[in-house]
């Protein structure tokens, strides 16, 4: 017998669904912010606050901790006024800012090429888990 049901609220102290995380193959966390010294956080799933630690230098925090600190995170960023073209670095190795991926958050740094800190303009990026 097929049916439909409707729910507005799940409510569970364990499992999958303590997180909203469900469902297999869909994001996990995700966040679109604009850089500054102060990031403004236009959009999120799953995060809890964005802080600069210096210029290009992001610590993207999650609400619900991850289950390992082996998941993917895939991001992109647009220019800022005074440049051509940006790149990101997930898990940045750059400088004395290097921050390992943990349970609870990751870092990303955004350079102008060849290698120049900038803040980039808007800044998204998705975590896929297990």
């Amino acid at each position: 017998m097929a049916g439909t049901l409707v729910a507005n609220t799940i409510n569970t102290d364990t499992g999958i669904f303590t997180t909203n995380n469900a469902y297999l193959g869909i994001a996990k966390a995700w966040v679109n912010f604009a850089g500054s010294a102060s990031p403004t956080i236009n959009g999120s799933f799953n995060i809890s606050s964005v802080t600069q630690s210096s210029t290009g230098f992001y610590v993207v925090n999650f609400t619900t901790a991850m289950a390992n600190s082996t998941y993917a995170v895939v991001g992109s960023v647009s220019p800022n006024s005074g440049a051509s073209q940006m790149v990101t670095t997930i898990f940045s190795v750059s400088g004395s800012n290097y921050q390992a991926p943990t349970t609870s958050s990751f870092a990303v740094e955004t350079d102008v090429p060849p290698g120049t800190r900038a803040t980039a303009t808007a800044n998204c990026y998705a975590v896929f888990s297990s």
